[in-house]
């Protein structure tokens, strides 16, 4: 799907992203519904691996059900990426307006050390510029190129526009993301795709064993840092980003067991607005040995 949607960069340009972005958000939103029923029915392997992901975590819905929630999951992922537009393009007022976070928003106050959990939910950007533009703090994230230079370069752009922000690459130590979480730079924290076999645990997802990096504990064990979770709506009006409390008890000296905690966190948020979470990703692609590949 990233594909898809770098060729579409490529091919429209930046320049009609900045177009987009002075639509009002109800047309835009119409845009996108007509765009994610395009994906839904043309990008035939995205759609297999959506069914995939679903048929594993939801095993208990109703084909009908499950079939209505694969084209909402297209509709919001391509709704967010049109968001993107005003996002990173439209005035400060109108995002001010669109981006509202609720929640425990006092304890990203001061410089305490602080990693956000931050899943792949569609409004993962919109969650980033909202902590960026609203509060007052320094923020880091780990960034990964882009193989599309044009769409790298927007990205990278429409990241660093609010607030004091540092991009780490995926390349740069761990230590110099540890380093600047002691100092007060919250770390707004990706942990929840497959990124391999190499440095990851398998535990449960969804009662699926699955490839699962535990650098939210790692982290926040280097850091010496609360962690808390953020999860970023798609709403009428917009985006609301919430902010939980500090997860009591964590991390503990077990990495596997807060691994698995993470992801049993994770399951509650998903549960809460399926349609928007990231199943368009492979989440199931590294299997435990002696397992055969599910795609």
């Amino acid at each position: 799907m990233g594909g898809v949607m770098s060729g579409l960069v490529s091919s429209l340009g930046v320049g009609a992203m900045r177009i987009l972005a002075l639509l009002p958000l109800p047309a835009l939103r119409a845009l996108g519904w007509l765009l994610g029923w395009a994906l839904y029915l043309l990008v035939a392997d995205r759609r297999r691996i959506v069914q995939t992901n679903l048929s594993l975590c939801f095993s208990e819905l109703p084909a009908h059900i499950s079939r209505g929630l694969e084209a909402k999951i297209f509709i919001k992922f391509a709704q967010s990426w049109l968001d993107r537009s005003w996002l990173w393009h439209a005035p400060q007022a109108v995002l001010a307006q669109r981006l509202r976070i609720t929640g425990a928003i006092e304890m990203l106050d001061g410089k305490a050390p602080t990693v956000l959990f931050a899943p792949h939910f569609m409004g993962l950007d919109a969650g980033w510029t909202a902590l960026t533009l609203h509060i007052p703090r320094a923020f880091t994230t780990i960034y990964t190129d882009q193989t599309n230079k044009t769409l790298d370069a927007w990205i990278l752009q429409g990241r660093q526009r609010f607030g004091q922000v540092r991009l780490f690459g995926r390349a740069d130590g761990v230590r110099e993301i540890a380093s600047a979480l002691k100092t007060g730079q919250a770390l707004y924290l990706l942990p929840d795709m497959d990124f391999g076999e190499k440095d990851s645990l398998f535990v449960p997802f969804f009662g699926v064993s699955t490839a699962t990096v535990p650098s939210l504990p790692r982290f926040a064990r280097l850091g010496g840092a609360q962690v808390l979770s953020v999860a970023t709506r798609l709403t009428v009006q917009g985006y609301e980003v919430h902010i939980s409390g500090p997860w009591a008890d964590f991390p503990t000296p077990d990495l596997h067991a807060d691994t698995a905690r993470m992801n049993r966190e994770l399951e509650t948020l998903i549960r809460s607005m399926p349609e928007q979470y990231y199943w368009v990703h492979k989440r199931f692609k590294t299997r435990p040995a002696g397992e055969a590949g599910v795609y």
